[in-house]
């Protein structure tokens, strides 16, 4: 019997769970108020505005859907903390019961939003934690900013039933909580830890799995995903690509300003700034005064060039407003509240970096592509060269071998006269004194050279 009892203890040790539970032994159910579907919305890659607004699209229609719940499954590291803050609020308003199901990394800004949802549910192996603001540079962001953040996802893991301190330990590395974390360590919890800690309510490797431990294993599943604008627009909107646009603007002015009329440079500083400006308008980066000011810049640039000589006050002004209008239009909207040191910074690397690039564009191209053979393709750029045959006047080839005298010395360049005209001359000789016998040895162009008539007595002829 005793033999038999390790056995079956064996067979179930080796099989394992297929969900592993909070430790009073039971997952906390939902409380459904529809039979409607449940929804499965992706929160994948960088936090940013665009993925704010998908997530109040998926919101909207599961709420005209009459959802059931809607499961949020995460997998990022972190991004913006307005955005994730944006997030973070719609779940907290949402009508339907919120499931975040952490598949592997609830990183950073991604732990706030988890702890949002009314449900948290990992699958085997993933983390959750590591949320300290940090600025462009990934340095620790200011007390000010870091005071907030603790704040806020202490807040939203009360307004969730669980353990502020603990979520503010992911903030602050200053939090000590024994047997959890020690001082100077930040929180990141594994899936196993954050059963036993209260943070999480399930352990399941699949949707099917916790869509049976929450209770909805017959609802029908709606799989949502963001179209394709959506995905253009987050696209579009990283701060990489918003610095790869800014310079493809910024130098296309630069090139058209250098070679007008050409007009390819123009199309392609057009294109960047609509590129630019259009998805940050959509996701309300950029507000209509910010594209205003820009063309009022850009268009006391071109006055400057092309109306008024030189480079003065129109020149500077429109530099100023162009940068300030892009340094604007990185900042998000936070209506009459000046924007965050984190926000300030990390728009002033992103069009820092767009105008080093463009320098080094503009030096590169400037010092190099004139001498490429492809750029000679391109451009018609022939060697006038006298070996080719070319000259900046016309040849006198009448001249060649008459004979004249010298009107003034010949130093070694001078006048003398040949057949009755009077002739600019060089002589071949360092000096030739006035009437001097010379005779036209060579003519190329304006260039006429003479040499002394020597007598038989090897001395020079005097005319």
């Amino acid at each position: 019997m005793a033999r038999l009892s390790l056995l079956l203890l064996a067979v179930a040790l080796a099989a394992g769970p297929a969900t592993a539970q909070a430790p009073d032994g039971e997952i906390p159910r939902l409380a459904l108020t529809t039979d409607g579907p449940v929804f499965r919305v992706p929160i994948e890659g960088m936090i940013d505005n665009a993925l704010a607004r998908y997530v109040d699209r998926a919101l909207a229609e599961a709420e005209a859907a009459e959802a059931s719940a809607v499961v949020f499954e995460i997998d990022t590291y972190g991004g913006l903390l307005d955005a994730a803050d944006q997030i973070r609020t719609a779940i907290l308003d949402a009508p339907m019961p919120t499931i975040a199901f952490i598949d592997r990394n609830a990183a950073s800004a991604g732990a706030l939003i988890a702890y949002a949802n009314d449900r948290i549910a990992f699958v085997p192996g993933a983390s959750m934690g590591a949320a300290t603001a940090v600025d462009a540079a990934g340095q620790y962001a200011s007390e000010k900013v870091q005071s907030y953040t603790r704040g806020l996802i202490r807040a939203t893991a009360e307004a969730t039933g669980r353990d502020g301190r603990i979520a503010e330990a992911m903030v602050d590395e200053r939090i000590a909580i024994p047997g959890v974390v020690e001082e100077g360590q930040l929180l990141t919890l594994t899936a196993d830890e954050a059963l036993r800690l209260g943070v999480a309510d399930a352990v399941v490797p699949t949707f099917g799995a916790l869509a049976e431990a929450f209770g909805l294993a017959e609802q029908p599943v709606e799989r949502h995903a963001a179209s394709t604008v959506e995905r253009v627009l987050r696209f579009l909107g990283s701060p990489i690509v918003a610095s790869i646009l800014m310079l493809m603007m910024m130098g296309g002015l630069y090139f058209e300003l250098q070679t007008p009329g050409v007009g390819f440079a123009g199309g392609m500083a057009l294109l960047g700034a609509a590129l630019f400006f259009a998805p940050h308008y959509v996701l309300g980066l950029a507000e209509s005064w910010e594209i205003i000011l820009f063309v009022v810049g850009l268009s006391l640039i071109a006055v400057e060039v092309f109306v008024i000589p030189g480079f003065g006050v129109a020149g500077i002004a429109g530099i100023v407003l162009t940068i300030g209008s892009l340094l604007a239009a990185l900042l998000p909207n936070v209506g009459f509240a000046f924007p965050s040191g984190t926000d300030v910074a990390q728009a002033a690397a992103t069009l820092a970096s767009s105008l080093v690039l463009l320098v080094l564009l503009a030096i590169s191209v400037g010092r190099y592509l004139p001498r490429s053979e492809r750029f000679s393709h391109l451009v018609l750029a022939p060697d006038f060269t006298a070996a080719e045959g070319y000259t900046s006047a016309d040849t006198d080839d009448s001249l060649l071998g008459q004979t004249g005298r010298t009107l003034s010395p010949l130093r070694p360049a001078g006048v003398a006269d040949i057949g009755g005209r009077r002739v600019d001359v060089v002589a071949q000789s360092t000096f030739v004194p006035p009437g001097t016998a010379v005779e036209v040895v060579s003519v190329r162009g304006s260039r006429v050279e003479v040499r002394e008539v020597r007598t038989a007595q090897g001395e020079a002829a005097q005319a």
